[in-house]
């Protein structure tokens, strides 16, 4: 097996075996799962996005992707009968793209129903998560955005992150009056993340028309009310899972050593 194929190889690869389309978060599992890259950095669904969408917007018509719904690409000369919408719904050296999905410019990531137990508890946790598995871990304890607190999983508190990061405000409702009455907690996060794993400035350029739709579809992702017969359509973050802190393991490993020479002391 091939290791390490640049980007653009690697999802021709996986593209080619394909017998249909494949959205752009698929196709990054298929590069990690099939090992045709060794290193994939902290966002690999992103760097797939980009690549296509790089190809596709310099290449033009010499691309070898097709864009055929909204993160959906398929290789041209697969693509057969495909109907294209019109000429504006297939990304090409202009600004038209409207079936190519693109990350939203407000919410970049977020994370759903992390385990409390998981961080370890210090002034600057560290609030670790990985796009997928295989991926290079991410740092989120200075993310500005929303976040909410759970009790199982009921909603029992919606909280901002501003003046102070989300670590921080997390780490302080370990000691506040809610410090007892939550075990889970989820975020969803304004700066973006780069491929090596770094958070990014805030974009500064935020327009209501974006900002209304994004925060409806995090209260729907969040809360998951009955009478919502949809998910949160406009929520283009990318979702990350939560990494436990190695450290927590470090910690219970020498707990559990110091425990067993106690045991065989006289």
């Amino acid at each position: 097996m091939a290791k390490n194929l640049p980007w653009r190889k690697a999802i021709e690869k996986v593209l080619e075996v394909e017998q249909g389309s494949m959205h752009y978060k698929d196709i990054a599992e298929k590069v990690v799962s099939e090992g045709l890259r060794t290193t994939i950095g902290a966002t690999p669904a992103a760097s797939v996005n980009s690549a296509i969408n790089t190809s596709i917007r310099e290449e033009g018509d010499d691309s070898p992707f097709q864009g055929v719904g909204k993160g959906e690409y398929i290789l041209k000369k697969k693509a057969g009968g495909l109907k294209k919408a019109s000429n504006s719904s297939i990304a090409t050296g202009s600004e038209s793209r409207s079936e190519v999905e693109t990350p939203s410019s407000v919410i970049s990531s977020f994370g759903m129903y992390w385990r409390r137990d998981r961080i370890l508890w210090v002034s600057k946790p560290r609030v670790l998560g990985m796009q997928q598995i295989g991926a290079e871990h991410v740092d989120f304890n200075e993310q500005n955005g929303i976040y909410l607190l759970y009790d199982s999983r009921e909603v029992i508190y919606v909280g901002r992150t501003t003046d102070r990061p989300l670590g921080r405000r997390l780490f302080e409702h370990t000691v506040d009056r809610l410090s007892t009455r939550w075990d889970r907690f989820s975020w969803f996060g304004l700066l973006p993340v780069s491929e090596k794993g770094k958070l990014g400035p805030l974009d500064g350029s935020f327009e209501a028309s974006k900002i209304i739709p994004a925060f409806e579809a995090i209260l729907i992702e969040a809360l998951e009310p009955r009478q919502n017969r949809k998910r949160g359509d406009d929520l283009s973050a990318v979702e990350y899972f939560q990494k436990e802190d190695p450290e927590i393991d470090i910690r219970n490993k020498k707990a559990l050593l110091a425990a067993a020479i106690e045991g065989l002391a006289p």
